[in-house]
């Protein structure tokens, strides 16, 4: 079987149910159609002709600067890449669209204009969110104006509708991304205020269900995985670990054991959920997805902004001070833990048997992820710093830069294709 039939194949057995039942038919193995790639866990579909090097003149496609800032990573759908961003000086926040071979920007579609939140985390940004795409739409949530809202926009970027989830009380900022399931978009806006979680219909926007949410701040993005039978919606943050049914928002099971601000999206190995926090503990746990209210395993690791990832019954995370960690995913035995080198905020990625993990600084390691072995096999530096977490999808990575000057000013982005140079 060629490396792209196993592809295809790997998807189709490892990707959500709303996928199996054909109802995102448009997308294929080289897409990535939204935070955390096609199986919604951090792993690439494929890995067989990417590089392990890669400098400003070494194994880049093209480069493309970007107008104003975003935290948020590509969405790549057919021979488009998607990214929202945000200009502070004129508080606007748009939607680009690249062509996926050139990087050429072939449209930009402005949605808002004023209402931009100064309060909060210095570093965050106005478009941190990444689009989420059932390839004939586009889902994005922005928060302006003091509340949260969610678009759809046609693939040309004509706005299709547009809906207000909950007002939203700013502590460190927004940047939970949408998530599509069946016919749904479900989106969170946990905050100090009191948030929700809700489910729109995506060809309409109209409100299917909408639960509230505790007066927490919290920076979580939902996601779904059929795990024992049945499909989960997972959310962590707020001091608990909570499962709801996605088509109605009841809950499945629910149990203290989370921190109150979790960043991290959640991952599984068919049995378990994995989260992580940072505050007002270090705390990554372990949960059984049975409904028991079991926790499988606990540890102090701060883990709090870099999602983990879930492979060959081990689960993999990057700490946000730049370790890099393998645990026994049903025991929670430490089998590794190796240093990197800096702080982490992007998530890491997994294609083949190969971790990309990029600190802040832009330097991204490549490192072999087995459950016996690490080995760094490429160090990399791309400009002065990085958000956004790396994208790779067919056999090309794609990761949002910012370059800074010598005096750390004049801040501008560049959205860079890293692939092999025949």
């Amino acid at each position: 079987m060629s490396p792209m039939s196993c592809a295809t194949l790997w998807i189709l057995l490892t990707t959500s149910t709303a996928i199996q039942a054909g109802t995102f038919s448009k997308l294929t193995a080289t897409d990535w159609p939204g935070w955390r790639g096609p199986s919604h866990n951090g792993i690439a579909a494929d890995g067989q002709r990417l590089p392990s090097e890669w400098s400003p003149t070494q194994n880049i496609i093209w480069k493309t600067p970007l107008p104003g800032r975003g935290h948020a990573s590509p969405t790549v759908v057919g021979e488009s890449i998607y990214l929202p961003t945000a200009d502070e000086e004129n508080e606007t926040q748009s939607v680009l669209c690249l062509d996926r071979r050139t990087g050429e920007i072939r449209w930009t579609t402005q949605l808002n204009q004023g209402g931009f939140d100064r309060d909060g985390h210095q570093r965050k940004s106005h478009a941190s969110p990444s689009i989420a795409s059932d390839g004939e739409r586009l889902y994005v949530n922005l928060l302006h104006h003091g509340s949260v809202h969610t678009y759809a926009l046609s693939l040309q970027g004509e706005l299709i509708w547009q809906q207000a989830i909950s007002k939203f009380v700013t502590h460190q900022g927004y940047g939970a991304s949408p998530f599509l399931y069946q016919n749904l978009v479900i989106v969170c806006s946990d905050n100090k205020g009191g948030g929700a979680v809700a489910a729109l219909q995506r060809a309409t926007g109209d409100l299917v269900w909408r639960r509230a949410r505790p007066e927490e701040p919290n920076y979580v993005s939902p996601v779904v995985f059929h795990i024992k039978g049945r499909d989960q919606l997972l959310l962590s943050g707020c001091d608990r670990v909570t499962s709801l049914n996605p088509k109605t928002g009841e809950v499945l099971w629910e149990i203290p054991g989370s921190t109150t601000e979790c960043v991290v999206t959640m991952v599984t190995d068919g049995h378990r959920v994995f989260t992580s926090g940072g505050y007002p503990k270090n705390h990554t746990v372990a949960v059984e997805a049975d409904g028991s209210g079991q926790v499988a395993w606990q540890n102090s690791t701060r883990v709090y902004v870099p999602s983990m990832i879930v492979s060959r019954q081990h689960a993999f995370a990057v700490a946000d001070a730049g370790f890099a960690i393998c645990w026994e995913a049903a025991t929670g035995k430490e089998i590794w833990k190796e240093r990197l080198g800096g702080d982490f905020f992007s998530s890491p990625v997994m294609a083949g048997n190969h971790i990309y993990a990029t600190n802040i600084r832009g330097k991204t390691y490549v490192y072999r992820a087995e459950p016996d072995t690490f080995e760094i096999v490429g160090v990399n530096q791309l400009g002065s710093e990085v958000y956004s977490s790396p994208v790779i999808c067919g056999d090309r990575i794609y990761l949002r830069v910012a370059h800074l000057d010598d005096q750390n000013e004049n801040r501008h982005e560049v959205l860079y294709c890293i692939g092999l140079r025949n």
